[in-house]
């Protein structure tokens, strides 16, 4: 029986190898199940041909990683960086923004899943939960779409004023009061959390948070109109949708312009800008992005040189 020798908060541990822990991490880098059972099988395999009884994480991962090497060398590198997020000991926050439609909740979900956070929270919700007690007579930016803020104006925007984007933002500047709350007590309970939507805008979240090595931000882009206007169709077609395709058709002119700003956020802030035309090299990009800077050495500087002063 082959036991592993771990460290947590400086106390040490043992426990027997497993061959389903294992293939659920190799997973994570999206080694398909079948092929992971038998790769952990081989570990195993091997672990005992040598007659090793004990060894540590440290050992085992190395063992893993030069044999992945060998066969999957694209496994190996996810592997590595799952495995580098997965040591750090903060909890980590990672929030992912972009107009309606450009695959925050889609990206969202797969990274959580990557990672193994159980946490994802859509500001959409955390605008529904600010609805209950700001009521409609209070803020009324609030209880309208993100791109149909501007109906709930109670003053005319300032001569010179984009009307759908100063709503936008006034929307953004009140439900980003909640979102720094989630971020600050994800942080306080030690809870990893994947925030995704349209208000998680660059600018707007609290300087001090986005400064911290565990808080990661991302944007999302579509370039192509037609396929931002294609996402729609898809997302709307979809059984368990419940998302009427014709107010988003409508009103597509207001949310390419809710789009543009978040790009000109983005570049302001020093926010990595993602074209998400395709999920997986979206995927890819977050996780090394956020192995190489999630606690990292040069981390504190890199964070500090994403985000102006």
């Amino acid at each position: 029986m082959v036991m592993i020798q771990g460290n947590v908060g400086g106390k040490r541990y043992v426990e027997h190898f497993s061959k389903g822990v294992l293939s659920r991490s190799l997973t994570r880098a999206e080694m398909g199940p079948d092929e992971a059972y038998v790769f952990a099988s081989h570990i195993q395999s091997k672990l005992e041909k040598q007659d090793i009884d004990l060894i540590t994480i440290e050992e085992l991962v190395e063992i893993i990683i030069n044999d992945l090497r060998l066969e999957y060398p694209l496994i190996a590198e996810k592997y590595m960086s799952w495995r580098t997020i997965k040591s750090n000991s903060d909890p980590l926050i990672i929030l992912i923004g972009g107009a309606s439609g450009v695959g925050t909740s889609s990206i969202a979900f797969e990274i959580a899943n990557r990672l193994g956070i159980k946490n994802m929270v859509s500001t959409d919700m955390i605008r529904e939960v600010m609805r209950k007690i700001l009521s409609k007579e209070l803020i009324p930016v609030i209880h309208q779409s993100s791109f149909l803020a501007h109906n709930g104006l109670r003053v005319p925007p300032p001569s010179g004023f984009d009307k759908v984007l100063y709503g936008f933002r006034k929307q953004v500047d009140t439900v980003s009061v909640g979102i720094d709350a989630v971020i600050e007590r994800a942080i306080k309970e030690g809870m990893s959390m994947v925030i995704e939507g349209v208000h998680a805008v660059p600018g707007f979240i609290k300087k001090e948070l986005l400064k911290k090595d565990n808080v990661m931000m991302y944007v999302l882009n579509l370039s192509d109109e037609n396929d931002h206007k294609g996402r729609f169709y898809s997302r709307c077609g979809r059984t368990w949708a419940r998302r009427p395709l014709q107010i988003y058709l409508d009103n597509f002119e207001s949310i390419r312009k809710t789009q543009d700003y978040f790009m000109s956020q983005a570049e302001k802030f020093n926010v990595p800008l993602i074209e998400n035309r395709n999920v997986a090299t979206t995927i890819d990009y977050i996780i090394k992005d956020i192995s190489e800077t999630y606690g990292g050495f040069n981390a504190k500087k890199y964070k500090s040189e994403r985000i102006n002063d």
